[in-house]
């Protein structure tokens, strides 16, 4: 079933080199590896979009764990390929973080995996919040111009 991409505010490209260590028996990236990509996908855009890397929510009192991913896979990477991670963080008036996926192998440019997570807040007493804390409501009024 093919995805329906969403529009999004904000997009940051990311390079990741596969290791050795990432691929398995069949020579191909271990399937759990691209999660990790994923995720350095997303502390790039934070260091990029500064206000919404972990330490910045973290620092605003709040944690912004991952409660939905999905993950599909198209073409296998292999060792020392280079992939171009880009992530692209889709807007939304709930009190959550929405990002979409795109891994591609940066010699061709064809895609080797599509996905997305969601993310909520969590407050210092570990109190899901329900509204956007102040901190995220600043931060997308100053990249969502």
């Amino acid at each position: 079933m093919k995805r329906k991409e969403r529009t999004a505010a904000l997009t940051c490209r990311t390079p990741i080199r596969v290791r050795f260590s990432e691929v398995d028996s069949m020579q191909v990236v271990w399937h759990g590896e691209y999660m990790r990509y994923f995720e350095d996908g997303r502390e790039d855009f934070g260091r990029r979009f500064a206000g919404l890397g972990y330490a910045d929510i973290a620092q605003s009192g709040y944690l912004a764990p991952v409660v939905e991913a999905s993950l599909q896979f198209r073409s296998p990477l292999r060792v020392n390929d280079t992939a171009l991670v880009e992530t692209r963080y889709i807007d939304t008036e709930a009190a959550k973080i929405c990002f979409e996926y795109t891994i591609r192998r940066e010699s061709d440019g064809v895609v080797a995996a599509t996905g997305s997570t969601v993310q909520v807040f969590v407050d210092s007493a570990s109190e899901l919040c329900l509204v956007q804390p102040d901190f995220y409501v600043e931060w997308k009024r100053k990249w969502l111009k």
